[in-house]
């Protein structure tokens, strides 16, 4: 389905190397996608070089600017069809990854994706704030992840609290992300984090992206996340 010779030329650029298997499994992760979103609301991007530059590529991203060892422990939050969470593990399949979204189907289309390409990671049904919570989940991984659309104070209450300390926050974001981060400053702060990269980039196509790496320098103070609703309506 996808163009492989181009998958891996742009995975080059970002200094990551696909072997044949690794991008065999970007082809099946395509091809179910489309074949989902059939019927489960999975993405707009339904093309095969769109897939490749706006999910596959952006995600992958992150390779530049992160390094990921053996058995490191990554939490993706609010995953959706996977992004990033799906493409790191297919890029750094020794990684210790986690799936967390609210709505059931998203997750099952996540565990088709894994059993289709031979791949082992943790599902998660729950809410962020809940889970964020919970002793087993808490402070208890080296990057938690997220691809959202809400503003960056937002994510850092519902994202910051799964990190251990000296682990990283990765958000991705868009072409606004310093007004972001600059809005941030509190809540940043408050949760125990500081900012350690900021970076912007484009994509093959010219669609401008940042990513904001967020360092934890302390633990999370045990009023947060607070619940979802004062979350979004009183950010810090």
């Amino acid at each position: 389905m996808i163009n492989y010779e181009f998958l891996k030329d742009e995975a080059n650029k970002l200094g990551v190397s696909l072997v044949d298997y690794a991008a065999d499994r970007f082809d099946v992760y395509a091809e179910r996608l489309v074949r989902w979103n059939n019927h489960v609301n999975l993405t707009a991007i339904t093309e095969p070089d769109d897939i490749v530059i706006k999910h596959f590529v952006d995600c992958l991203n992150i390779c530049r600017f992160v390094s990921f060892n053996k058995g490191d422990k990554v939490i993706d939050i609010g995953t959706g069809a996977g992004f990033p969470g799906m493409p790191l593990l297919i890029a750094n399949p020794e990684i210790d990854m986690t799936f967390v979204d609210s709505i059931g189907k998203k997750l099952a289309f996540i565990k088709d994706v894994m059993r289709n390409n031979g791949l082992v990671g943790e599902i998660i049904k729950a809410r962020a704030e809940e889970l964020g919570k919970n002793g087993s989940h808490r402070e208890q991984y080296d990057f938690a992840t997220a691809r959202a659309v809400a503003p960056m104070n937002v994510l850092c209450e519902y994202c910051l609290p799964f990190v251990k300390v000296g682990g990283r926050f990765i958000a991705m974001k868009g072409a606004s992300v310093k007004q972001e981060v600059e809005e941030a400053e509190k809540a940043i702060a408050v949760l125990g984090g500081a900012l350690e990269k900021l970076e912007e980039f484009e994509l093959p196509n010219g669609d401008k992206r940042g990513i904001v790496i967020i360092k934890k320098i302390s633990q999370t103070p045990t009023k947060y996340p607070r619940k979802s609703k004062k979350i979004d309506t009183k950010p810090l």
